[in-house]
């Protein structure tokens, strides 16, 4: 009776520590860390049970952490400023950020191919750049050509390799490096020419005094001797005109930003370009979407515009019967705001279309080669871009980018 009593007890014994193994087990299959296990007993079950509760504790710990560590890095990839790419399965390609999603929008399909609507340069990239590679490429975004600094790397995971491109737009930077160089060329060059053309200017003029008393009408040498002189004075001072209008190139306009209703802003263009325009046009203004506005310095960006209306105007009005110029103001799907000056004129040749926003750079008899240039530096000091881009029909379109 007592072997019988002790096999029964034994039994009992390995079947309960089988079964609290048992369930162990399956909550570890299912993840599930919140089993506990009873300590009652004696004969070694409040060990058992404590170790196997402790158990389940750190592994909830621990997956805890990683959870939170997971959410943290997705945190960190989804804010990130920088696009960024996952491309898997040969081509493949996922946005894996808001960045991303936020500029690459125009595209159908989650092929390499069908990025092809931002440039053939980055559908390569995209399908058979090495990792590690690091290089300039042209973008186009919302129909505006962009430079982008376009890097690749190799990510393994459990399934397999997998490419990440990061993908970030310097057009900007660009821009500002540019016109902070051309603005020190010709700070100091005109510095430069400033200070040799003063004393010149000074000595022509008193030069051209002392003749104006000298010639009495009695020696024509003397009055072919006035002529010059009074012709040098002339020059040097036009000299020193020509030379300080391009001074205000050197200097960044200083901002004084505001919200700008762009529909009152576009009735006030039109008025002001209604009187002042240098040739009759056909003229249309056109705000796409009611209670759109700009953050801007009206007053900059309203020279800009006008100085833009008026060229096209000329252009239009040399070349056509029926000029037409027209202001189109829409909003971005990047959340920005697009004004497009349009003229159906001859349009700007291919091969000057990047010179037109150089200094000096000029294609009109009387021109300065000022005016695209300030507008530019007015554009791109508002954080914006400026550029000529092609429309459906003839003529130019010029577009701002705010």
């Amino acid at each position: 009776a007592m072997l019988a009593g002790t096999i029964v007890l034994l039994w009992r014994h390995v079947r309960r520590t089988n079964l609290m193994i048992a369930r162990f087990i399956e909550a570890l299959r299912h993840g599930d860390v919140t089993q506990r296990f009873g300590t009652g007993g004696g004969a070694g079950f409040d060990a058992l049970g404590e170790a196997l509760n402790d158990a389940l504790r750190r592994l909830g710990d621990a997956q805890r952490r990683l959870a939170d560590d997971n959410r943290f890095s997705q945190a960190v990839v989804d804010d990130a400023p920088i696009a960024l790419l996952i491309v898997e399965d040969g081509d493949r390609v996922t946005l894996a950020n808001k960045a991303a999603r936020r500029m690459l929008h125009q595209h159908d399909g989650t092929r390499t191919g069908d990025f092809r609507c931002y440039g053939d340069a980055f559908a390569t990239v995209l399908a058979s750049a090495p990792a590690g590679m690091s290089r300039l490429l042209p973008l186009n975004l919302d129909a505006a050509p962009q430079t982008a600094m376009v890097s690749t790397a190799i990510v393994h995971r459990l399934s397999g390799e997998v490419r990440v491109v990061a993908v970030q737009p310097i057009q900007g930077e660009l821009n500002a490096i540019e016109i902070a160089a051309q603005s020190d060329l010709v700070r100091i060059l005109t510095h430069e020419i400033m200070n040799s053309i003063t004393p010149v200017t000074s000595l022509a003029e008193s030069a051209a005094h002392l003749m104006r008393q000298a010639d009495q009408g009695s020696d024509p040498r003397v009055a072919d001797a006035r002529i010059a002189v009074e012709t040098l004075a002339r020059r040097a001072e036009g000299i020193m005109n020509f030379v300080g209008s391009y001074r205000q190139i050197s200097r960044v306009p200083a901002l004084r930003r505001r919200s700008i209703d762009a529909g009152l802003w576009a009735a006030e263009i039109e008025a002001l370009f209604r009187a002042s325009s240098p040739a009759p046009v056909d003229f249309t203004v056109r705000v796409v979407r009611p209670g759109l506005t700009l953050d801007a310095d009206a007053d900059l960006l309203s020279q800009t515009v006008l100085n833009l209306l008026r060229n096209a105007a000329e252009a239009a009005a040399a070349s056509r019967a029926d000029p037409q110029v027209s202001l189109t103001i829409a909003p971005t799907p990047r959340n920005k705001v697009q004004i497009d000056v349009a003229d159906n004129g001859p349009g700007v040749p291919a091969a000057l279309a990047k010179d037109i926003f150089l200094p000096f750079f000029t294609t009109k008899e009387a021109g300065s080669g000022v005016g695209l240039t300030l507008a530019r530096q007015i554009v791109i000091a508002h954080g914006g871009s400026i550029d000529l881009v092609e429309g459906e029909g003839e003529g130019a379109i010029f577009r701002i980018t705010l």
